[in-house]
């Protein structure tokens, strides 16, 4: 094994995919896309594949946007505006500009790296690692990137070992018994077995480190192939396999973990069940995902809130939460709220109840109001007697209801109720 004198994150960059905008959150990215959305109480999605590339050690990052990206964009600004060129430290938001061609945009994920390349290689990073900007969870790069020097990869891929019957969703990797990948097949309708395992297999996590070098190779030839599609998973990729070495690396093996946390914890927030179930499970006693780990942070824009509020103390009108998460700026206003998580700023008026949901920044709920779960997407004003969460069929035919029965509600869908 080679002897190393410092970190290899040092010398590496990461650059997250944060283009994509997330339809199957249905109207949640409307106006944002799915990185930005908001998650835990104060963070945003992308906050967790950034916290992992800084806590990793890797000082240079840059984020591609694309999709509604005005929301995206201010976050950015706001929490991640510290690293400092002095400190040979970069942190470019990078949004598709047409800068190959007037008329061409982000094609794909490979071509949203290829655009930027002179940007990149003027920073000179040995390594890359390139992120997905939407999922959840703790990783240490500086693993992966071990692994990738010492197995002498053109590429190494970040991978989820998933049920076989439930695999086939994802794009996989059959690879052998040294994890070598021997083909990469995106949503297979039979997917291949890890040898050994015969019901597992291999999913990717849309993460790969590569030498910058072979990167810039790959990306410059395959830009000049008039018949790809310009992505990692459906081109780059499979191309290695065929012609050059492709390894797998295996999440649990450098899945960040504090005490408490017993598996290996990675979710794909992409639709509204799993989105709010992802928050919903902050609300218990030991949580799958630990957000107060503080040997691990999550970075964010720290808000300058005041702190949360509890008022009255009646009979039917008390200020209470149980099994909850509640960010600064709320006030509980003889109100109760149980199993449920509440973002910056939210007002909750008296006689009211929250129970099993999310509410998102700067939302009112109004006097008498029953709210059951429910997402409200940031702004909402609830009039006062509202009742969500009683009967589907009614809620179906004013609000946005999820196949798991998880009502979405946004400003534009109140105001049709005028």
């Amino acid at each position: 094994m080679t002897t190393r004198h410092q970190p290899l994150a040092r010398d590496a960059m990461a650059y997250v995919l944060a283009g994509g905008r997330g339809s199957r959150l249905a109207e949640l990215t409307d106006v944002r896309a799915k990185p930005a959305v908001h998650f835990g109480g104060k963070a945003r999605i992308i906050d967790f594949a950034l916290s992992n590339a800084l806590n990793s050690g890797i000082r240079r990052i840059g984020v591609a946007t694309q999709y509604k990206a005005h929301s995206l964009i201010r976050h950015l600004q706001r929490g991640w505006n510290f690293f400092r060129t002095e400190r040979n430290e970069s942190f470019d938001i990078l949004p598709a500009s047409q800068r190959v061609s007037e008329f061409q945009w982000y094609e794909g994920t490979a071509d949203a790296v290829f655009q930027n390349l002179d940007i990149i290689e003027s920073y000179a990073p040995e390594y890359m690692v390139i992120l997905a900007g939407d999922h959840i969870y703790k990783m240490d790069y500086e693993l992966m990137l071990q692994q990738h020097v010492d197995s002498g990869a053109d590429v190494t891929v970040g991978c989820l070992e998933v049920p076989r019957k439930e695999a086939s969703g994802f794009g996989i990797m059959a690879v052998d018994e040294k994890d070598v990948i021997t083909a990469f097949v995106e949503k297979p309708v039979d997917p291949p077995a890890i040898p050994g395992q015969p019901d597992t297999a291999l999913a990717s996590m849309g993460i790969y480190v590569f030498r910058t070098s072979v990167l810039a190779g790959h990306l410059r030839r395959d830009a000049a192939n008039p018949g790809s599609k310009r992505d990692f998973g459906g081109d780059i990729i499979p191309y290695i396999v065929e012609h050059g070495k492709a390894v797998a690396h295996r999440f649990a093996s450098s899945c960040v973990r504090a005490e408490s946390e017993t598996g290996a914890y990675w979710r794909d927030v992409g639709t509204i069940d799993a989105y709010w179930q992802a928050n919903i499970d902050l609300t218990d006693v030991v949580p799958p995902l630990d957000i107060y780990d503080t040997s691990w942070p999550l970075w964010t824009y720290a808000e300058v809130t005041a702190p949360a509020k509890f008022v009255h103390n009646e009979d039917g009108r008390r200020g209470s939460a149980t099994s909850s998460l509640i960010a600064g700026g709320c006030i509980v206003s003889g109100s109760s709220l149980h199993r449920s998580l509440l973002f910056s700023g939210v007002r909750t008026h008296s006689f009211s109840s929250v129970t099993e949901s999310v509410i998102l920044p700067n939302c009112q709920i109004g006097r008498g109001a029953r709210l059951h779960r429910c997402v409200l997407d940031s702004g909402v004003i609830i009039p006062p007697g509202l009742i969500v969460g009683d009967h589907p069929e009614h809620d179906a035919e004013r609000f946005h209801l999820s196949e798991g029965g998880i009502c979405l509600i946004t400003r534009a869908m109140i105001e049709r109720l005028a």
